[in-house]
């Protein structure tokens, strides 16, 4: 099926979309008041009961609920969401932080379950298992042949710590079948995906989401730049589209003095409720710099804005999502949820960046896409702003409310000549795909090299750009990679270098002609 190029924003778009219902919250239980009985409920369980018992045909009242659910929450807000049990599962093991598994990251290649890299330490590591091995058995349950989706493969390989699973693998390196028994363990989901040190005194922490453990995970990596010297520090949020705001607060405070304000919400009754910094900052004096894009929001958006408005450090990059709500999530006895919008949030200079939603829930999440259209990507001077919501910093600094975060520090979309879609591209998992199966067919040409041969290697062929330029057009995809060839490079590279080396392997790669981190590593004079 071809795949049409002008409709690549949307989907990568909607995909963002989904990806935001996560957004702020409170991890808290809903009030019991919301359980409280009144007339118009008493009339949705009458009309539920009376098609149970008297309609003609059998139906599933389970699905008119849902569809009835999903009704009510699309008239309040795009953020005011039902989750399925299917998805509220995944939802929450993601935020929780850690699963029990066998410890692989793998997708469908072709008919089989393929292993892109046993997770360093894993469970499956320590049982030798493999990149580019093929799992045919697990247990006596076949995995190949069959194109099982992923949920299917997770439970399958999933189970209780400790529990055992013999898995039948063929290993195309040896061409040989060999079985592994492999102890299943608690896997952690990192949020915090590196911290490493760029440049001289320089410390990178890059945060893909805010989860349960994600400010443990930072202040591990905080910690141990701080041992290695740094003097300034780069908190990476791009593409974060949120999670718990408390994981956010709580690593604003690691730079704001005692009592700075870091954030205040405002529910319907017009109760404030302010959150400041404590005694406990670990870096308050250093120098900040916070990364967005138009994909940063809500929890990326307080943590952007408590240091901006604080005049605590240098925001870089484009104007983020625009998401100032929170929510808070009732379960129900099925597993699914709600996700109720129950306060907006403020930055400490008193500015809302909630964009607006009146037109729907299709238009707001389209809004990024008409960035595209009138070169806010390009060139800050496209951005709009409402001169009734200019604000203040303490130190007179003028910010503005209304949508999203604004950078002090403008850097365009890494992508020449308005072609903006390879630089969505390479950040989907197309490259990753790519790279697996060039590995696949000789894995032993990198076998013995160090990093730095890896890296001449790689300069010294055009040979991978244009087995990727004739890889996407076996997709469908009709993209002119020339004009972008140094970037596409770059993002071949560093898969290449995780795969075969590592995840910080790859940021060593990713950031080094990375437009934001010259913009700071190099200012402009």
């Amino acid at each position: 099926m071809k795949f049409n190029l002008k409709y690549l924003p949307i989907v990568i778009g909607a995909t963002f979309a989904l990806g935001t219902i996560a957004g702020s919250f409170m991890n808290a239980p809903a009030s019991d008041q919301l359980l409280a009985k009144n007339y118009s409920k008493t009339k949705l369980n009458k009309l539920i009961d009376f098609i149970n018992t008297e309609y003609v045909d059998s139906v599933n009242t389970d699905s008119i609920v849902n569809l009835t659910v999903d009704n009510i929450l699309s008239k309040l807000d795009p953020h005011s969401v039902y989750i399925p049990p299917s998805e509220q599962a995944e939802v929450a093991e993601s935020m929780k932080g850690d699963f029990v598994g066998i410890g692989i990251n793998f997708y469908m290649y072709k008919d089989s379950v393929a292993i892109i890299k046993p997770i360093e330490n894993g469970p499956s590591a320590k049982a030798g298992l493999k990149s580019g091995d093929r799992i045919l058995f697990a247990g006596k349950t076949k995995l190949y042949g069959r194109r099982l989706p992923s949920d299917s493969l997770f439970s399958k390989l999933k189970g209780i710590q400790g529990s055992e699973i013999e898995l039948t693998v063929f290993r195309k390196s040896e061409k040989k079948k060999l079985k592994f028994k492999v102890k299943r363990d608690i896997i952690p989901i990192k949020s915090v995906d590196a911290s490493i040190v760029i440049g001289e005194k320089t410390g990178y922490i890059k945060i893909n989401r805010f989860a349960e453990t994600t400010f443990n995970e930072f202040k591990t990596g905080l910690t141990r730049l701080k041992q290695k010297g740094i003097q300034s520090l780069v908190i990476d949020l791009r593409d974060n589209g949120g999670g718990y705001m408390e994981e956010a607060i709580a690593i604003a405070d690691e730079f704001l003095k005692d009592k700075q304000l870091i954030v205040f919400t405002k529910s319907k009754n017009g109760s404030i409720e302010k959150t400041y910094a404590t005694k406990a900052g670990s870096f308050e004096t250093g120098k900040v710099y916070v990364l967005i894009n138009e994909n940063s929001a809500s929890a990326s958006e307080i943590l952007a804005g408590a240091i901006q408005d604080n005049d605590r450090g240098t925001i870089v990059g484009r104007r983020s999502f625009g998401k100032g709500l929170v929510q808070r999530e009732m379960d129900f006895n099925d597993g699914s949820a709600v996700r109720l919008t129950v306060a907006r949030y403020y930055t400490p200079t008193g500015r809302s960046i909630q964009k607006p939603y009146k037109k729907g829930n299709e238009e707001y999440f389209k809004e990024s896409e008409a960035r595209v259209k009138t070169g806010e990507l390009y060139a800050k001077d496209s951005i709009k702003v409402a001169d009734s919501l200019k604000f203040k910093t303490p130190k007179g600094k003028i910010v503005y409310g209304g949508g999203g975060i604004v950078p002090d520090v403008f850097v365009p979309i890494e992508a020449e000549h308005g072609n903006e879609n390879v630089a969505y591209l390479l950040q989907t998992g197309i490259v990753g795909h790519f790279v697996f199966e060039e590995l696949d067919k000789n894995r032993n040409a990198f076998a013995r090299l160090s990093f730095s041969e890896f890296l001449a290697k790689m300069k010294s062929s055009d040979a991978y750009f244009k087995k990727f330029k004739n890889y996407i057009l076996m997709t469908g995809l009709d993209l002119k990679l020339e004009k972008t060839k140094p970037l596409v490079d770059r993002y071949i590279t560093a898969e290449f270098a995780r795969q075969l080396y590592g995840e910080l392997y790859y940021y060593d790669v990713i950031l080094k002609d990375d437009a934001m981190i010259k913009t700071i590593l190099n200012p402009k004079k």
